[in-house]
């Protein structure tokens, strides 16, 4: 285990403020972008909103939306059990600290601690590797965006255009509901649960990587395409900028399975990394992996 320079309750509650209070710049960018290319009023109106919160966010150190979502973790490189708990202590210090809305609850009775912990709480994905670091990356997920989530258990004979008609259709029901401009993760294959996974873990990816398979890349940029031919636009409300991204991910699956799924980030994806070495902590907004 690395000998970590700061606390790792500390590390969280750094990158809990700043995931909710400051865009990645990709996303910014992206969204600059869009309203530099959109024609109507409207759509030009909803974006300049959208940019103007981004920077009051920023420069005043508050969330840049009131659902401030679930945080969901992935520690990737070397690692023990301990890590559980600091990063818990973290998540309950910086619902207080930054602060952020309290938004878990008991399935059933409703019920909330104030301190978005409870039983299942914090989610983590754990990516043990033999690197010579520590990372913790968080993407703190609002439900506006979450309840969009779909999956299908395709036919094997619904190929390619199966696949690409269930993604767009997905956006489209979906509607204005997660905020428009989004993004779009999607997962390919695997299991159910392993689809819905992948399909959440491409959101992390910047919006200007590229994609090292062929075969997804073309699919991602189609999509896009199709998307934002749409007219769905900002919020729902007509435009040409429906979504900022789509990036997906694959597995091998069963040969009788086809699973897809399809997890929608909002126009306020948000994400941050810490990775931890003996050096020190450097934190960034761009870690894909």
């Amino acid at each position: 285990m690395i000998k970590l320079p700061e606390p790792v309750e500390d590390i969280v509650v750094n990158l809990l403020r700043l995931a909710n209070t400051k865009l990645p710049a990709d996303v910014g960018w992206a969204l600059e972008a869009a309203a530099g290319w959109e024609t109507g009023d409207i759509a030009r109106t909803q974006l300049g909103a959208i940019m103007d919160n981004v920077k009051k966010a920023e420069h005043m150190g508050r969330p840049m939306c009131q659902d401030t979502g679930i945080p969901v973790f992935y520690v990737r490189g070397r690692f023990d059990s301990t890590i559980v708990a600091q990063i818990s202590k973290g998540v309950e210090r910086a619902t207080r600290e930054i602060p952020l809305r309290p938004n878990t609850v008991d399935p059933l009775s409703r019920e909330n601690d104030g301190s978005n912990l409870g039983e299942g709480m914090p989610i983590i994905h754990y990516i043990p590797t033999d690197d010579d670091f520590t990372e913790i990356t968080v993407l703190p997920k609002g439900a506006g965006s979450e309840n969009m989530t779909r999956l299908a258990m395709l036919n094997p004979a619904d190929g390619v255009e199966g696949v690409r008609r269930f993604i767009i259709d997905s956006v489209l029901d979906a509607g204005g509901r997660p905020c428009p401009p989004s993004i779009v993760g999607v997962g390919i294959g695997g299991t159910s649960d392993k689809c819905v996974e992948m399909a959440k873990e491409a959101l992390l990816s910047p919006l200007d990587s590229e994609n090292p398979d062929p075969v997804l890349a073309k699919m991602e940029e189609d999509v896009f395409v199709a998307l934002n031919s749409s007219g769905l636009g900002p919020m729902g409300l007509g435009g040409s900028t429906t979504v900022l991204g789509v990036k997906i991910r694959k597995a091998f699956c069963h040969t009788a399975s086809l699973p897809v799924a399809v997890n929608i980030g909002c126009w306020a994806t948000r994400r941050a990394s810490a990775r931890i070495s003996d050096e020190g902590v450097e934190y960034s907004q761009g870690v894909d992996f």
